[in-house]
């Protein structure tokens, strides 16, 4: 058992390696990782104005159609 549990281990971090330059190497050629952006920055914008005006958090998430918890983000942010 000791045996293929080592080997088990070997191949796991392989797979991290891998992982890894993989990640490195995408962001190397200026990928963007993760999930893309809901609002552009010129609607972020307009968003932290509005919520600076006092607007509500749903009345610009409506406008927007958006999530409540993405203008919340911007809020704290």
């Amino acid at each position: 058992m000791n045996v293929l549990s080592a080997v088990a281990q070997f191949e796991r971090d392989l797979l991290r390696e891998r992982t890894s330059a993989g990640l490195a190497a995408a962001k190397a050629k200026g990928k963007r990782l993760g999930r893309p952006k809901v609002l552009t920055e010129d609607d972020e914008s307009e968003a932290r104005a509005a919520l600076a005006r006092g607007e509500t958090v749903s009345g610009i998430a409506k406008r927007f159609n958006v999530s409540r918890a993405t203008i919340g983000r911007l809020r704290n942010s």
